[in-house]
């Protein structure tokens, strides 16, 4: 049996004392309980798609019965994971791309709060611009939907909307240039059928071009009209942790990845009825508390009040919220369902209501399938659920944890270069000091695979930034650096001295919350911005990715698309690759002579954040700063 990982922050700690003192299954138990994993699996050089399997490469047998061999056995698992991540991300624009329209024709409780940003996606996109607002959102939305399902030989109209000029001319150079998310999944899936395509090369060149449609095809036109039903991030401080549950309310946490249902229930919240009808069962009222990266859509755009309540945290904190005794609904979305909630919900009497057709939890009946028509009825019924299990809970014990900590959350690129006067000038210009050295996008999920939960992901944060390189969270990743303190002003002193000037000239902290794992396309977006504005390529600037505790597929498909978008990226644990000799040369080494970008593999915190500084300050040499 492994060791028994913790945590990174002492409220999960104090939480998990109690979860084992009750006798719970937890992820932390569940992952020492798996013990030494196989070491085929580990290395990527295992198989069990047809009847033949499971096959091995090892000594003397260098091929499954089929024929493939280790480095196309290894690279055709990891298509196949990406096609998830690709086919999850494009799941959430089409359904974003539906709310949109819903909302124009006047079918939802929501409205278009950023138009200037809905009129930038339509100049991009080509499309007429009428003064009818509803309109446009309905020709925006349109063009989503058609994007989704381009054909794989037609060019996508986003990639040649948003992405780098220069890149794009690299990219139809060989072969990258993408339709559509829909049709790439399907080419990609097929191609990784028995029979089909054994050469590692070629499903590489896959993978990559995925990526790019992933991105440019459902990240990027799903954060943005994002912003235009709900409003472009801007910075504000939010309370974080599991501290901000305070069981005298009635607490509901929507969770996932996606914000609509949460919108509708801080919408419905806010209304005098709803708290008026929680406070005659006994409540002080009635709240709404962000959770996983649904709640970090909701942060990143509303602020706090005594409604809109905070944050809690990350997928591996989900039974330890539930096990606090004070939450009332569980409303689950898309992304980040445990499989153990129904039981949590039983133990610890909250109600788990699934709101995704894509969720199913055993032993949870009730499930509220989000449609955009819905929204407000699903909402209404949520709380409706809420203030009776408050009832049922009233005068039982709770187990909250004290922490709660401020955290400045909202960062985008307009409210980045709002922040630094209209133009991104001062951030230029504190690159070409010297004061900062470089940019790194840390879009990280949370695992136990390589360390203690949350607990790499602080120490490489802390790494970059006492080396004076500016960090711009996403993903679960960003969750731990709000609950750590990373992204509190008070981090400042924790940074370099040119980066701590600049913060506290800026008035920010070293770590810019910048959004959920989709905002990669929104931080692509940035760096395209960055790259034009002196007159360069992506992989001559002094910008990085790490991934310092990636979980799952989605992760895997953003860390793709970094090195096909010219990025070094640093990723751990590392992946089950290493058995396939080759395709690691193809992937660490080769495939940076072709696109600029190259994965980085390091476990080690500080080896990981001495690449990464190597990497940034030999970019600056050659740009001659």
């Amino acid at each position: 049996m492994a060791d028994m990982r913790s945590s990174a922050h002492q409220s999960m700690r104090t939480m998990l004392d109690k979860i084992q003192s009750d006798g719970m299954t937890n992820v932390f138990a569940r992952f020492a309980a798996q013990g030494a994993r196989c070491p085929f699996c580990e290395a990527g050089v295992r198989c069990s798609l047809c009847s033949n399997g499971p096959c091995r490469i090892k000594p003397g047998v260098d091929r499954g019965v089929c024929g493939i061999e280790g480095n196309a056995m290894a690279m055709r698992d990891m298509l196949m994971r990406n096609v998830l991540g690709t086919s999850t991300y494009t799941f959430h624009a089409q359904e974003v791309a539906d709310t949109l329209r819903a909302t124009a024709e006047g079918k939802t409780p929501f409205s278009i709060t950023d138009e200037t940003k809905l009129r930038m996606m339509a100049a991009k996109l080509g499309l007429d611009s009428p003064g009818d607002s509803a309109a446009l959102a309905i020709a925006v939305a349109d063009a989503m939907t058609d994007e989704i399902a381009t054909h794989r030989h037609t060019p996508s109209r986003m990639v040649e909307a948003f992405a780098p000029r220069k890149r794009k001319q690299i990219w139809r150079d060989l072969g990258l240039f993408p339709g559509g998310p829909l049709n790439e999944i399907m080419r990609c899936t097929s191609s990784c059928l028995t029979n089909v395509d054994g050469d590692y090369k070629s499903l590489a060149l896959k993978a990559l071009r995925l990526g790019i449609a992933c991105i440019y095809g459902a990240q990027v036109p799903l954060e943005l009209a994002q912003d235009a039903l709900f409003g472009t991030p801007a910075p504000h401080e939010m309370e974080v942790d599991l501290g901000v549950l305070d069981p005298a309310y009635v607490n509901i946490l929507p969770s996932g990845h996606e914000p609509f249902v949460g919108v509708a229930l801080i919408k419905a919240a806010h209304s005098d009825a709803v708290q008026a009808r929680a406070r005659a069962a006994g409540a002080r009222g009635l709240r709404i508390i962000g959770s996983i990266e649904t709640g970090q859509e909701l942060i990143q755009r509303f602020p706090q009040d005594e409604v809109f309540a905070g944050f809690t945290g990350n997928w591996i904190m989900e039974e330890a919220m539930l096990a606090t005794g004070a939450v009332d609904v569980f409303a689950t979305d898309m992304n980040c369902a445990v499989p153990t909630l129904g039981a949590y919900g039983r133990r610890y009497g909250a109600t788990v209501v699934p709101v995704s057709e894509l969720v199913r939890i055993e032993d949870v009946d009730h499930t509220l399938d989000y449609r955009p028509e819905k929204a407000a009825a699903i909402a209404d019924e949520l709380i409706e659920l809420a203030i009776e299990n408050f009832k049922r809970r009233a005068g039982k014990e709770t187990f909250v944890p004290p922490q709660r900590r401020k955290a400045i959350v909202g960062f985008s690129t307009e409210s980045i270069i709002r922040a630094l006067g209209g133009s991104l000038d001062p951030l230029l210009a504190a690159i070409k000091e010297g004061k900062i050295k470089g940019v790194v996008a840390l879009v990280s999920c949370t695992t136990l695979k390589n360390g203690d939960h949350d607990a790499v992901t602080l120490e490489i944060a802390r790494q970059l930034i006492a080396r004076d390189i500016l960090v711009l969270g996403m993903g679960c990743g960003a969750h731990a650096l709000q609950l750590g303190g990373l992204a509190s002003l008070d981090a400042q002193s924790l940074a370099g001295s040119g980066l701590r000037g600049i913060c506290e000239s800026w008035g920010v902290p070293p770590v810019l919350s910048f959004g959920t794992c989709t905002d990669t396309g929104r931080c692509a977006l940035l760096v395209t911005a960055i790259a034009d504005a002196l007159g360069v390529d992506i992989p001559q600037l002094p910008v990085a990715v790490t991934a310092p505790q990636y979980m799952e597929q989605k992760a895997t498909i953003d860390a793709i698309f970094a090195v096909a978008f010219g990025l070094y990226t640093h990723v751990s644990p590392i992946p089950p690759i290493t058995g396939a000799e080759r395709l690691v040369r193809l992937l660490t080494q080769e495939v940076e002579g072709l696109l600029g970008g190259k994965l980085a593999v390091s476990d080690d915190p500080t080896q990981a954040a001495d690449g990464i500084e190597q990497h940034i300050v030999s970019k600056r040499a050659a740009l001659g700063i």
